[in-house]
């Protein structure tokens, strides 16, 4: 996580990304296996999620619980930093509701 000139900046730059803020969103619903995360996006590669989820967990945003068992069991949660961040994303994701509208009346 690299600090910005602006705190605005440094937020945006640790959440986007292919997908970051929904696996955020997802994963305030419950702790998730990666292959639920999977599933929960069809629209990214499992190469592209694995990065995501390798970042989320740099920038302290998620944490990786690995089980010892055969296959090794992967659980994704979010961290107490990833919970506080989560009404954010929620505005976010109204805001991103009001563009679509707009969008679809042709307004823009």
């Amino acid at each position: 996580m690299e600090k910005s000139y602006c705190p605005v900046d440094t937020f945006i730059n640790v959440i986007k990304g292919k997908r970051k803020a929904t696996i955020i969103l997802h994963l305030y619903q419950g702790d998730k296996r990666y292959r639920d995360l999977v599933r929960l996006l069809p629209d990214i590669s499992e190469r592209m999620l694995s990065k995501q989820l390798k970042e989320l967990e740099e920038d302290t945003l998620i944490h990786k619980t690995i089980f010892p068992e055969v296959p090794p069991k992967v659980v994704y949660s979010l961290t107490p930093t990833g919970r506080t961040i989560q009404p954010i994303l929620k505005e976010m994701l109204k805001g991103g509701l009001l563009f679509e509208k707009i969008i679809e009346k042709g307004a823009f």
